[in-house]
Order: structure tokens, then sequence, then C-alpha cells
């Protein structure tokens, strides 16, 4: 897994790269795009250090796209069939967070993303993160504590919450952990 993880943050890191030159910015104007210093994103981009969730959300919200985009522009090729063993599969460095893309490029708006979060783990993303999309988790096996904005909702297993307005949110996975599949439409 550990090596799967690297070379996906080496994917992400030229992908990072790619969009940010696309868009003719230095390092500098990313920094303060996303609010992510320039030496971390320098090292980002060379594949030095595996970003946190965290620091991909706000890095995606600079370029005016969600995080799972900018994973699916990194790893994806495009076709219609994405085969269990060419899912891309990446593990946040903080919090162990496993994050699988399930869904082949394409035309099609709708993306799955199946998150296995260990238990005591939180990941915490900003409304920003959620701007360009709508989502519905569906978990799958253990115990999930989502809150959003104000809102907790605990989920047990076959609960599906339907997200709503952008706000910022808190996937918590209570013991013994929490996959879930996540459907996403991109607007």
């Amino acid at each position: 897994m550990d090596d799967i993880a690297n070379d996906i943050s080496s994917t992400i890191g030229r992908r990072i790269h790619t969009e940010r030159t696309m868009r003719d910015w230095s390092l500098a104007e990313l920094a303060e795009q996303s609010g992510v210093s320039k030496a971390m994103l320098s090292t980002i981009e060379r594949g030095v250090t595996s970003p946190t969730a965290a620091l991909l959300v706000r890095i995606a919200a600079a370029f005016g796209m969600t995080l799972s985009t900018l994973i699916a522009r990194a790893e994806l090729q495009g076709g219609g069939l994405l085969r269990a063993a060419g899912q891309p599969v990446w593990r946040d460095p903080d919090t162990g967070y496993v994050r699988r893309h399930l869904s082949p490029a394409c035309d099609m708006p709708l993306e799955l993303i199946k998150v296995h979060l260990p238990a005591g783990a939180k990941v915490s993303l900003p409304a920003a993160s959620y701007a360009f999309i709508k989502q519905q988790i569906w978990l799958i096996s253990g115990k999930l504590e989502f809150t959003e904005g104000d809102q907790v909702h605990r989920l047990e297993p076959g609960d599906c919450l339907a997200l709503g307005a952008p706000s910022d949110c808190t996937f918590h996975a209570l013991e013994p952990g929490a996959d879930y599949l996540v459907a996403l439409v991109r607007s």
C-alpha cells in the first residue's frame, strides 16, 4: 500500500504542477490562492512529501475543483472500464484515511469513491470542497459520525445520507472504523 500511495503522491504532485502551469501561476500565486506555503507546494509538486487531505482540498479549491476531480485528473486515463487493480488508492499520511477512486474516467458527472477511515480518525473538510458537487454517503460497515455544519449524523451500516448546501464537514470514524461509499455529482 505504501508504494501505491507514494506513486499516487508523485502523480498528484505532477498534476498540481500541470494545473498551476496551465493557469500560468507561480508557486507564490498558488500559495496565495490556496493558503498553502510555497515550500510545501514545492515539495508536493516534486513528490517529496505525501500531502494530507486537508492540503489537497485547499489546493483543489484554488483551482476551482474538488479533491475528487484533482485526484481523478491525476490518475485516470480514460475508458469505460476501470478494473480493481487499476483503481487509484490514496492514503492520507496524517489520519490513515484510505480513498479508492472506483469510477472510470469518462464524461459522466458521477463519481464513486470508496473510503476506509480507521477507528478514531477524523477528517475535516471546508465548505469550499463541496462548492462544485452534490454528494451522498452510504455506510458499508462500521460506525461513522458525520458533522455537517452544526448538524451531527450518526450513521450505521446501510444508512445513506444526502448532503445539503455546502458547509464545513467532519468525518469521524467510531469503533471499529468505517468503510463508506461516496457518490458525487459534479455541477
